[in-house]
């Protein structure tokens, strides 16, 4: 009599825990599939890769940056694509998918924004000074920036369309000078590699860049460099394939310890 009594009763339960079961599981896959919720995106974790187009004088400090910004977020990781600001500038308005812009530039800078590809305003994180590099020792006595402009000497100037060219040419102006160089290379590094691989006495290029090079070239100041200073701009991308690790990363760059790495390398602050 006891079991038959409680027969209905366990059979009344057994319902309702199938019933609240089945509610639950319908919850669960009306959240899922309402936007599409991701894991680690509702626990607030970064993940996947994330995709940095940046001129290729931060290549060095960037690098080190990425490194930190792995060890940071587990399950992330960060691509690079260094290389003369113009060129990335073409690639990301021609719709190569990335998530963040570095350009070395507020000109290549104003190509991505004028397109609508730049998310918000871009900000100006560093800026960057001219030296002039020369092979180890310095042979040739290079003092000056006008010292340059000897027709024995052969020396590399970035391309003009490039901001380490265009600004090599504002401190050649301002100096009053012209310089007919042996090679116009397409970006900053291209131009300190061929000092580096001795094909050239001389280059005009970032101080970053001689700083990065080592003992493989000297570095020699000069005056004009002042009146061309590149300011650095960094931007999320509109169309960012992974938008929240991008805005980490580009927080990163802007952090004090971003910026302690960026000036160690010796770039100026913003």
């Amino acid at each position: 009599m006891i079991r038959s009594s409680n027969r209905p009763a366990l059979l009344t339960a057994g319902a309702g825990v199938a019933a609240l079961l089945a509610l639950t599981a319908c919850s669960d896959s009306d959240s899922g599939s309402a936007g599409g919720a991701d894991p680690d995106a509702a626990s607030g974790e970064l993940s996947g890769e994330v995709t940095v187009f940046a001129a290729a004088s931060l290549t060095e400090s960037f690098e080190k940056l990425g490194a930190q910004f792995e060890r940071d977020h587990p399950g992330t990781k960060v691509t690079f694509s260094f290389g003369g600001s113009d060129a990335l500038a073409a690639s990301i308005t021609g719709g190569a998918p990335a998530d963040v812009f570095a350009s070395a530039s507020p000109t290549t800078m104003e190509i991505v924004a004028d397109a609508g590809a730049a998310e918000g305003t871009p900000a100006t994180f560093v800026r960057n000074q001219l030296e002039i590099a020369t092979l180890p020792g310095n042979p040739d006595g290079i003092a000056s920036l006008k010292d340059l402009t000897d027709s024995d000497l052969k020396v590399v100037l970035c391309d003009e369309t490039v901001p380490c060219g265009s600004a090599a040419q504002k401190a050649l102006d301002a100096g009053g000078l012209k310089l007919t160089p042996v090679s116009y290379e397409e970006d900053v590094k291209s131009a300190l590699n061929k000092v580096v691989l001795k094909e050239a006495d001389a280059a005009v290029v970032y101080r970053t860049d001689v700083r990065a090079a080592g003992d493989t070239v000297e570095s020699v100041d000069f005056p004009e460099s002042a009146d061309a200073i590149n300011d650095y701009p960094i931007t999320l991308l509109k169309e960012a394939p992974n938008a929240a690790a991008a805005e980490a990363f580009v927080e990163l760059v802007q952090s004090a310890e971003g910026q302690k790495v960026l000036t160690e390398a010796g770039f100026l602050k913003p």
